[in-house]
């Protein structure tokens, strides 16, 4: 597929229709240390810039912004931008994640004038801007290493790496050191004062502890609210929510809708949707940089004829919504992690991006969607077949029920009513493996469901 060309009216259109931000005068006035209001709708993309073009520069990037707003995409979340340290390097190019200076910008991208420009037009096009930040460990090549030994893990009077992780590359920060912990948040705030930074992503969270996050997000939002969004693969920890964090990986919920795409039935998805703190949320994804790099492609974890209906589980679920890069062209490729691997956006197996903008439409439209403390619980449907995968989330007067055939077998005798669904229904999207966008508005319900087929509709409650 070739990158969109979108006309200035498009775009226009668009924004008039969502908004820059999407907030609505009725918003919940934001709460230190809790998750701002933006983040309600927020629907983020995860920005592998390196790859994401053939320079991997920050200003060809910027050049893709109007695809990405077109595309109902309102939040950035780059992977780490900074320096890459050269001693023990892993790889050709190394890893974004051995940081040779919190303060600068690998020139691989750009400068700092670069991002910063990128920064200011982003968010006057009503982007919010996350860094991926690395707090657990510097790169070997760090001026910390050289000024400051003591801020650094030691054994046997020699700085190491992070045990038990396989690291080599990077090297341990110890945190019972106040000066370094300073320094750590005084970096962050860098960010939020030249750049504006809405939030971080905090890699490998569980590795820093709790109290550093607690105190540096006290101190940071001192100068704005900010967005806090952990790493935590294990997708169960409740721990560093309740310090410092506002979201955290649906990541086994992830690995229970891989099994679905493979022959499981759904009936167990409800199991591994997080028991979380009353102001917190999951983000929920079908890829990221580290399940792509390592694990599977998109394409692999899931197929061409579901994955229209894991899209939109994943953007009515009671959270935020997360696309990797290549996400949007059903990129099959395990992109490289440490060399130059550039996305072939003409290498695509579909085009996902108009499904894409439809359920950000849908998500910034209905409050009941909304994440977090500004949107509403879930409540399951019972359609007596475990591979029907059913609910509604009710806020106020807006109700909406998602219902999704989760397998590659026709469902017969669907007893709408038995769920408490009446039809005819204000059916707001639908979709199926043949056609991934079906045609919205009042419709009688069918009695029977094809593979992976699906109905969002609205009820008047």
């Amino acid at each position: 597929m070739e990158k969109l060309i979108i006309s200035i009216t498009i775009l226009i259109s668009i924004a008039v229709l969502t908004g820059c931000t999407g907030s609505k005068s009725s918003d919940p006035a934001d709460i230190p240390g809790t998750a701002p209001s933006w983040t309600k709708d927020a629907v983020i993309y995860e920005v592998n810039l390196r790859q994401y073009s053939a320079s991997g520069s920050i200003r060809d990037f910027e050049e893709h912004l109007d695809e990405l707003w077109y595309m109902g995409i309102n939040t950035l979340w780059f992977m780490p931008i900074f320096p890459i340290s050269r001693t023990n390097r892993s790889g050709t190019l190394g890893s974004y994640y051995s940081v040779d200076d919190y303060c600068a910008v690998n020139p691989e991208f750009g400068t700092f004038e670069d991002f910063k420009k990128l920064a200011e037009h982003a968010h006057s096009m009503g982007f919010h801007i996350i860094l991926d930040w690395v707090a657990n460990h510097t790169g070997w090549d760090n001026a910390w290493i050289k000024d400051h030994p003591d801020w650094y893990t030691t054994k046997d009077g020699k700085i190491i790496s992070p045990e038990g992780m396989g690291w080599p590359d990077v090297a341990d920060l110890n945190y019972d050191n106040p000066e370094m912990r300073r320094a750590m948040t005084e970096s962050m705030a860098f960010w939020v004062k030249e750049c504006d930074i809405d939030g971080f992503r905090c890699d490998y969270a569980v590795g820093v502890p709790a109290d550093f996050w607690h105190e540096a997000r006290q101190e940071l939002e001192k100068i704005k609210p900010l967005f806090f969004l952990e790493e935590d693969l294990g997708g169960q920890n409740t721990t560093l929510l309740e310090e410092a964090f506002d979201c955290n990986y649906a990541a086994k919920f992830y690995e229970a809708l891989v099994s679905v795409s493979h022959g499981k039935s759904p009936d167990k998805l409800k199991l591994y949707l997080q028991k979380l703190p009353e102001n917190d949320f999951a983000m929920f994804y079908l890829d990221n940089h580290d399940v792509n790099s390592y694990d599977r492609t998109i394409m692999e974890g899931f197929s061409k004829e579901n994955l229209p209906a894991m899209f939109g589980v994943v953007f009515t679920m009671p959270g935020m919504p997360m696309i990797y890069s290549g996400n949007e062209i059903g990129y099959d490729h395990n992109i490289a992690f440490m060399e130059k691997d550039p996305i072939l956006w003409s290498s695509g197996t579909g085009d996902y991006s108009s499904l894409i903008r439809s359920l950000s439409e849908l998500k910034k439209e209905h409050p009941a969607l909304y994440a977090g403390r500004f949107g509403a619980g879930i409540e399951y449907l019972d359609f007596k077949d475990r591979n029907i995968f059913a609910y509604r989330r009710q806020l106020d007067g807006d109700s909406i029920v998602c219902v999704f055939n989760l397998s590659k077998g026709t469902r017969e005798n669907i007893d709408w009513a038995g769920a408490g669904i009446s039809s005819p229904a204000d059916v707001l999207f639908t979709g199926s493996s043949v056609s991934p966008e079906g045609a919205a508005g009042s419709q009688t319900l069918p009695d029977s469901l094809d593979p992976w087929e699906y109905y969002i509709i609205s009820e008047k409650r």
